[in-house]
């Protein structure tokens, strides 16, 4: 039984993988990635004294621009934008203001702690904390997990929804129906498209009912973005159907997408203290800019034209990711081949 045991197990290259591969890579990944250290924070400096300001400045502040001749305004623009965690806004005199971004609450903090301990400002130095000036965590986990429960409804749930129909033996009675892959694919995701938008719905209104956490920006905005985002995971979860043959393989692929997910899109640990070598990877993941873009929205209140790298990027994602579920369900409808023109007429035969 033993023997048998271990030749099964190697003939089940998945489970072998999730067995070894797995644990390696979450010692990697937590080991380099799972930090709430800050060595880094993106700051400005602005106003007359600017200059002098900026060369009292130590690490972790990463001093990006200074600028003698911006104001405050465009120090909180590029707070605004994401351009900058850290402020500061000099004037004529010793007058000093520090300008911080309460969405990126660990930067925030280290830079608050930064402050007190070396001093280098001076006491006279008035601090204000923007977006969440209590620098309350809920603010910044709701709009985040409002991008998790969208990425396990349609990750999870769609690729579970497509091998059932294979384990039921009724996919290939879609061969045979006039519909081509596309046409199946949109049936299959709009169900839980329509689920996701209420699980979506149910999240921001108990997060600002619950936790009070505000919604400054526009609606039609976050509802475009999620709109992209949930394309994507939903493409995702058809994609992964299509490699699994039961619905324990789909578990095991949807669950090895979803952790790095968790782990490097800034959910919970911040980009700023990843190392560079695990940090790439949180450029390549949907949830990283959808993370940016609700907090961006809700807190912020910032308009389309501030955000139209993630919704860009989001919308590339979507269509690399459906192109290749669309081309990889071709060949489970339409296993013989032949192109698209023909296939109508192929199944319309096939019916008759």
């Amino acid at each position: 039984m033993v023997t048998k045991e271990f030749r099964q197990l190697r003939r089940d290259r998945r489970t072998l993988a999730m067995m070894i591969v797995l644990p390696v890579l979450l010692l990697v990944v937590f080991g380099y990635a799972a930090s709430f250290n800050v060595h880094e924070i993106p700051t400005v400096v602005v106003g007359p004294g600017a200059s002098r300001a900026a060369a009292s400045l130590r690490p972790p502040f990463d001093v990006t621009r200074v600028d003698a001749g911006a104001d405050e305004s465009a120090a909180r623009s590029d707070i605004a934008h994401g351009r900058a965690v850290v402020a500061l806004v000099t004037r004529p005199g010793t007058g000093l203001s520090v300008l911080l971004d309460g969405t990126q609450l660990f930067s925030a903090q280290a830079a608050q702690s930064a402050l007190a301990r070396t001093g280098a400002l001076g006491a006279s130095a008035h601090v204000t904390i923007l977006y969440n000036p209590r620098l309350k965590t809920s603010w910044i986990m709701v709009p985040g997990l409002a991008g998790l429960i969208l990425a396990f409804v349609g990750t999870v749930i769609t690729s579970l929804g497509v091998v059932r129909e294979r384990q039921a033996g009724t996919l290939e009675q879609l061969a045979v129906m006039p519909l081509r892959p596309w046409d199946v694919i949109i049936g299959k995701i709009i169900p839980y498209f329509l689920v996701a938008a209420a699980d979506l719905t149910a999240i921001v209104v108990i997060g600002r009912l619950l936790f009070g956490v505000p919604f400054a920006g526009n609606v039609g905005v976050f509802a475009l973005g999620a709109m992209l985002f949930l394309l994507v995971t939903l493409g995702m979860g058809v994609l992964i159907s299509t490699v699994s043959q039961n619905q324990g393989q789909a578990i095991q692929l949807a669950l090895m997408t979803l952790l790095p997910q968790i782990l490097l899109s800034g959910l919970i640990f911040p980009l700023s203290s990843m190392a560079a070598g695990v940090r790439w990877i949180s450029y390549v993941l949907p949830l990283t800019y959808f993370v940016r873009l609700s907090r961006a929205v809700m807190l912020k209140g910032t308009s389309i034209t501030g955000l139209w790298q993630p919704l860009v990027l989001l919308a590339l994602l979507g269509v690399a990711v459906l192109g290749l579920a669309v081309l990889r369900f071709r060949r489970d409808l339409a296993p013989g081949g032949g192109d698209g023109d023909e296939e109508p007429a192929v199944r319309e035969s096939v019916t008759a």
